[in-house]
């Protein structure tokens, strides 16, 4: 991304400036140090930088804030701590000047302080190259795990030379933001498995929606709903297997199957689904179309049925 801004002279006006990508990373983790999807050796991080001018600096932080904390309300993630994590000042291991840091940690504190969040300061905890703003979840041992993180970098612009021309024609050095909306793809999916114990919200449900013929014959109909559902980005699936009913509704049940649609008689010659919920239980029975609109509305809203 330095790279990419250094292509060519950039003015205060282009700023800010802001990249983005989906990267894999490896990290040679000892075998013992390796669990689940928690800790790997290859990962893939929403990795993207920012480049501002100082004065864009504390509005442009406290935007990416809201879009992590955006990001954690979607995903219905509420447990979790805020961490500054800044240097410690009795170890070498940290690059730039004193007053790059001060600066820096400075730019965290306003943002935390500005949205009114809970949080707590890790000395010692900073990268080597600049202050974070690191979001920590526990999981069902009661680890903890960085997910999203925030950072600010006045060093590497320093380092790289980066440049841009101010409105006095002459050439300043931009502020870098370092952002992870999820931090790690991998251990974020660990840390929403054992959140939700397998009870994923509608939207993020491996299968969405089944439907439950009561009777061999009503399989084709069935079937036909979930072309429709399945055209349309729904993860639909139909239970063929001729169980009796009622252990058909429990498989979906201790499946945590977000909508399980149960088909019989009436329901084909009416054209009908009769719909249960894992939230609200029975709705009765709805045309196809709505079923199919409300699944289609539901998902794209990340809202229940």
């Amino acid at each position: 991304h330095i790279q990419i801004y250094q292509s060519e002279l950039r003015s205060y006006r282009d700023l800010p400036i802001r990249y983005a990508e989906f990267g894999t990373v490896y990290r040679y983790e000892q075998s013992g140090e390796l669990g689940g999807l928690t800790r790997v050796r290859g990962f893939t991080v929403d990795d993207s930088h920012l480049f501002v001018t100082p004065e864009q600096l504390d509005e442009e932080f406290l935007n990416v804030v809201d879009l992590i904390l955006s990001v954690f309300e979607k995903l219905r993630l509420k447990n979790f701590k805020a961490r500054l994590s800044f240097r410690d000042p009795a170890s070498d291991k940290y690059i730039g000047s004193d007053d790059a840091w001060n600066k820096a940690e400075g730019a965290i504190t306003r943002a935390v302080e500005k949205l009114g969040m809970d949080h707590f300061i890790g000395i010692g905890e900073a990268a080597f190259y600049g202050p974070k703003l690191d979001f920590i979840f526990s999981d069902a041992l009661d680890r903890e795990w960085q997910l999203g993180t925030v950072q600010v970098d006045y060093n590497l612009p320093e380092r790289f030379e980066l440049e841009y021309i101010d409105e006095h024609s002459s050439r300043q050095r931009p502020v870098m933001i370092h952002r992870a909306p999820f931090g790690s793809l991998e251990r974020l999916i660990g840390i929403l498995i054992e959140e939700y114990a397998g009870d994923f919200p509608l939207w993020m449900a491996p299968v969405q929606m089944r439907l439950v013929p009561v009777a061999q014959d009503f399989i084709p109909f069935a079937k036909d709903v979930c072309t429709k559902l399945l055209a349309l980005g729904v993860r639909a699936e139909v239970d063929t297997s001729n169980e009796r009913l009622g252990k058909m509704v429990r498989n979906a049940e201790k499946e945590k199957i977000p909508v399980v649609g149960i088909i019989g008689g009436k329901e084909v010659e009416d054209n009908t689904i009769s719909i249960r919920t894992r939230i609200e239980g029975e709705l009765g029975a709805l045309s196809v179309d709505e079923v199919v609109k409300r699944m289609v509305d539901s998902i794209a809203n990340f809202s229940d049925f």
